[in-house]
């Protein structure tokens, strides 16, 4: 059995593309994960971004739970996931997810990265765009997430994260 098991970690950093929030999540692959032949399913990577999409989100205070309650909801539009390695029941894995705050527009989207230890299994991107719930029609950027965007850009920038 598997003992070592990752703490959360997250991080902000200014690039030339512009300031970049990332977080790691760790999770522990579950035997309903995996498909007959003992490998993680390659559809359950998609679920794995979501976590850590998620996670990144809460971990910088863009609570998802905040927007929907604003009225508008990030639908997926694209993914897209790339092989490398199988990962296996009781891996411990951590989801690296990104997102370049610079780069936000009508669509959000979110880079992955799942390690086990140092080796990369699988790596891709999810791409969102925000769509008002009452309407189901697409929008520009809400300005409740574009501020809280701002405030975490604002905070880096005057080294106060």
């Amino acid at each position: 059995m598997k003992e070592h098991f990752l703490k959360e970690s997250k991080e902000i950093i200014n690039t030339e593309e512009g300031i970049i929030i990332k977080n790691r999540y760790p999770i522990r692959v579950r035997y309903v994960d995996t498909d007959r032949m003992g490998f993680v399913y390659n559809g359950n990577y998609l679920a794995f971004f979501e976590v850590g999409r998620t996670e990144l989100m809460r971990s910088f205070g863009l609570v998802y739970s905040k927007l929907e309650e604003s009225g508008y909801q990030l639908p997926l539009v694209e993914s897209y996931v790339r092989y490398f390695n199988a990962a296996t029941y009781d891996d411990i894995l951590e989801i690296e997810a990104i997102l370049k705050l610079n780069s936000i527009n009508a669509k959000l989207r979110f880079d992955y990265n799942v390690f086990r230890a140092y080796d990369l299994i699988a790596s891709g991107h999810t791409t969102h765009l925000f769509m008002k719930v009452d309407t189901k029609k697409a929008v520009r950027v809400p300005e409740v997430f574009m501020s809280d965007i701002n405030k975490l850009k604002q905070k880096f920038l005057n080294n106060e994260i």
